[in-house]
């Protein structure tokens, strides 16, 4: 049986595009390991999320936040080299967690004027040893760095600024794969370590302790199988340990009493889809997904709670050994609820109320192999 796609292309769609209303963006792939030969990748995304909400304050009617989401773009690049039949490396590039939050001015939202940006880079070294026809083992070193800065505005008056300059951690990546190449079946497990950060940080303009930060650890389980002559079912399931995760700058803590931003709940995303081969050069696929909701409040500088995507995508074979993927996506985004209630009252007295919010996103993936 023939295949001239591959769950591995596909899967661009459920990188960059699949987690457009949260921190979680490329979803940490390891889809080359398994291209044939030696093999060069390079994608990008361009997501556009929509976010806003309204709340209600005694006195003085509903006010609105106006998008407060910004777009944002997505790089991702890697190189294989099949060393023999049993040993290859990897090395790959991505940009795993972001954030870019600007409530508009003008709106008397109480935030309005408050910005937030996250950016990361992200460095993983993988081996992978083929044990037999159906077996595989991999792992490596992970290297993340993180940075970024928040202004945040209360009714009009600038309160709080942190800066978080770009610092650097270490973990480990692990997995296995079981394939049967004559269906094109491939099930493979990977397990990404914490990485543990102390960014220094300026807060007010003044030089503040270290912020202690944990990136969380995952587990994605990819699969792929033939299901009939030139079509294929792939999906994958990836669990993110987001509990462990909190900003809490010292300066913050000690004005607030709380984290700048925190998670009360570990995230699950699902992905399914079925590609299509309609000639030797053109396939295609559908991809659903979707990230579970958790109910209660959230963080004011992401006020989302799940999501629920549709993506579609072609391959084009340009030439034996180079395939091009262009992908969309649309994402429905759950609705969510923030904390706004002033000092003094009861908190969860004023929330913020954000609904029937969405995103677009857009991508193109190159594989050569050589």
């Amino acid at each position: 049986m023939k295949y001239a796609l591959s769950a591995g292309a596909f899967l661009l769609l459920g990188t960059a595009m699949a987690n457009a209303a949260g921190i979680d963006r490329s979803g940490q792939p390891v889809g080359l390991l398994w291209e044939e030969g030696d093999a060069f990748e390079l994608s990008f995304g361009a997501v556009d999320p929509s976010i806003s909400g309204t709340v209600a304050i005694p006195g003085v009617g509903v006010l609105g936040s106006g998008d407060m989401a910004e777009s944002y773009n997505q790089i991702g690049l890697g190189f294989k080299k099949q060393l023999n039949d049993q040993w290859s490396v990897t090395v790959m590039y991505d940009q795993p967690f972001g954030a870019d939050v600007a409530y508009p001015t003008g709106t008397n939202y109480p935030l309005a004027g408050t910005t937030a940006d996250l950016n990361s880079d992200g460095i993983t070294g993988v081996a992978k040893y083929q044990i037999n026809d159906n077996f595989s083992v991999y792992g490596g070193a992970r290297m993340v760095s993180v940075g970024g800065d928040v202004e945040i505005y209360q009714n009009g008056a600038l309160t709080y600024t942190g800066e978080f300059a770009n610092t650097s951690g270490t973990g480990y990546v692990a997995g296995a794969a079981y394939e049967r190449k004559d269906i094109a079946l491939r099930v493979a497990l990977t397990y990404s370590s914490e990485i543990d950060l102390s960014i220094p940080t300026m807060e007010n303009g003044n030089p503040s302790l270290n912020t202690e930060v944990t990136l969380p650890d995952s587990w994605n389980l990819d699969f792929q199988s033939g299901i009939m002559a030139d079509t294929l079912l792939f999906g994958s399931v990836r669990y993110v340990d987001w509990s462990e995760f909190d900003i809490t700058p010292f300066g913050y803590n000690l004005a607030t009493g709380d984290s700048l931003v925190d998670y009360a709940n570990d995230g699950m995303t699902y992905s399914l889809g079925v590609g299509r081969r309609f000639t030797d050069d053109w396939s295609a696929a559908i991809t659903l997904s979707y990230e579970e909701s958790n109910g209660g409040l959230v963080s004011n500088l992401g006020p989302t709670d799940g999501n629920f995507g549709v993506g579609l995508g072609a391959t084009y074979q340009v030439q034996d050994n180079a395939k091009i993927t262009f992908g969309m996506k649309w994402v429905d985004i759950g609705d969510a609820s923030t904390d706004l209630t002033p000092t003094g009252l009861p908190a969860g007295a004023i929330q913020g109320k954000f609904t029937d919010n969405s995103a677009t996103a857009f991508g193109v993936k190159l594989v050569t192999t050589f």
